[in-house]
C-alpha cells in the first residue's frame, strides 16, 4: 500500500479509528479482569472462594455474567419514559468511555494529546452524572429517583474538592496536559521524585474523594440496598443494567489512572535506572485498583449526612487550603523548587 495513502483524509480516519479501537479493546478487556479480582478479593477478605466454574480458576465468570444479562429480556415498567429510560444507561457508558481519549499509557501513547486534558476529563466526569439522573427520573418510581437525587448531590460535593486537589499539582506543573504532568515527575530520584511527596495530605483525600465520586463502598449511597433497595438503577435488567455496572466499574479504573499520572509518575519506573514503559502504569492502575476493592470489602458503609458532612465541612475546607498553601510554596520556589516543578524544567 502506497504510504502516502495515510496522508489522505481517508488514510487518517482509519489511523484515528484503528487507534479509538486498542483503546477500547484495552478498557473492555480490563474491565473483565476487573469485575473479576473485585470478587475474588471480596471473596478472600471473607473466606471463601469467589468465582471457581467458569473457566480456568474462574476467570471466564464475568464473560459468562456478561452473556447472560445480554440474552435477557429488557423490562421496561409500564410508567417509564421508554427514550429515556434507555437513553440512561447508555449515556452512563459512552460518558465513562469517551474520557479515555485524552489518557497517556506511556510518553505520546495518547488518543488525544490535549493541552487542557484535565479539563476534559473533569467536564467528562460532570456529564456522567446524567445517566443516572436520567435513569432514576425515567424509571417513575420514587426508590430510584431518591437514588438519583443522592448520586447528583454527592458528584457535585466531591468534584469541587477533587478540582482544587488537582489545582495544587497544575500548580506545582504549570500545565494542564498529562504528559507534561508526568515528565515533570520525572527528577531522577524514582518514586520519591513523584507528586505524591510534595503533595502527600492530599493523596488521601484524592483517593477517597475517588471512592465518592464512582459510588463506590462505602459510599454507595445512591444503590444502597438497605433503603433504597439498589436505588437509582433497581427498575433495571438486561443489557440496560449491564451498561450501568460497566460504565460505574470504567469510572473507577479512570480514577486508577488518574491517580497513577497525577501523583505517582504514570508510565515512569520507581526505581532509577530501570526503564519507563506502559507496563508501569498498568501495574499502578491495578494497584490503586486493589485499593478500591479493599475499601469495598473491609470499610462499612457511611451515612448520608455524614458522607454530605465530609465533604463540604472536612476535604472542601483543607483542598482550598492546600491550593493557598501550594501556591506561597511555589511562588517562593521553597525546599529549591520542590513545589515548582516549571522552574526546573518540569
Amino acid at each position: 500500500m502506497d504510504i502516502s495513502f495515510f496522508d489522505s483524509p481517508l488514510g487518517l480516519a482509519l489511523i484515528i479509528i484503528a487507534q479509538c479501537g486498542m483503546v477500547i479493546t484495552f478498557v473492555m478487556v480490563s474491565l473483565l479482569f476487573l469485575v473479576y479480582g473485585d470478587r475474588k478479593i471480596w471473596a478472600a477478605v471473607q473466606m471463601r472462594r469467589g468465582p471457581n466454574v467458569v473457566g480456568v480458576f474462574g476467570l471466564l465468570q464475568t464473560v459468562a455474567d456478561a452473556l447472560k444479562y445480554v440474552v435477557k429480556e429488557v423490562v421496561i415498567p409500564a410508567g417509564a419514559d421508554r427514550a429515556v429510560f434507555l437513553m440512561a444507561p447508555m449515556a452512563s457508558f459512552v460518558l465513562a468511555m469517551i474520557a479515555w481519549a485524552v489518557i497517556p499509557f506511556n510518553d505520546r501513547w495518547v488518543l488525544a494529546d490535549l493541552n487542557v486534558a484535565i479539563l476534559y476529563v473533569l467536564a467528562i466526569s460532570s456529564l456522567e452524572v446524567y445517566g443516572v439522573i436520567m435513569g432514576g427520573w425515567a424509571s417513575n418510581s420514587k426508590y430510584p429517583f431518591l437514588g438519583s437525587l443522592r448520586s447528583a448531590a454527592q458528584m457535585i460535593s466531591y468534584e469541587v474538592s477533587i478540582g482544587f486537589i488537582i489545582i495544587g499539582v497544575i500548580l506545582s506543573t504549570g500545565s494542564l496536559n498529562f504528559g507534561q504532568i508526568v515528565a515533570a515527575q520525572d527528577t531522577g530520584y524514582g518514586l520519591f521524585g513523584w507528586y505524591w511527596l510534595p503533595h502527600l495530605p492530599m493523596v488521601f483525600l484524592f483517593f477517597i474523594s475517588c471512592l465518592a465520586e464512582t459510588n463506590r463502598p462505602p459510599f454507595d449511597l445512591p444503590e444502597a440496598e438497605s433503603e433504597l433497595v439498589a436505588g437509582y438503577q433497581v427498575e433495571y435488567s438486561s443489557t440496560p443494567f449491564l451498561l450501568f455496572m460497566a460504565g460505574e466499574y470504567i469510572a473507577i479504573f479512570l480514577m486508577c489512572a488518574l491517580t497513577s499520572l497525577l501523583f505517582f509518575g504514570g508510565w515512569l519506573s520507581p526505581i532509577p535506572g530501570l526503564p519507563d514503559g506502559a507496563l508501569w502504569m498498568v501495574g499502578k492502575m491495578a494497584f490503586f485498583f486493589f485499593l478500591f476493592a479493599m475499601v469495598k470489602a473491609i470499610v462499612p458503609r457511611y451515612r448520608y449526612d455524614q458522607l454530605m458532612r465530609l465533604g463540604w465541612k472536612v476535604f472542601l475546607p483543607m483542598s482550598l487550603a492546600w491550593v493557598v498553601i501550594v501556591a506561597f510554596l511555589a511562588k517562593f520556589e521553597v525546599l529549591g523548587g520542590f513545589w515548582a516543578r516549571w522552574t526546573i524544567g518540569g
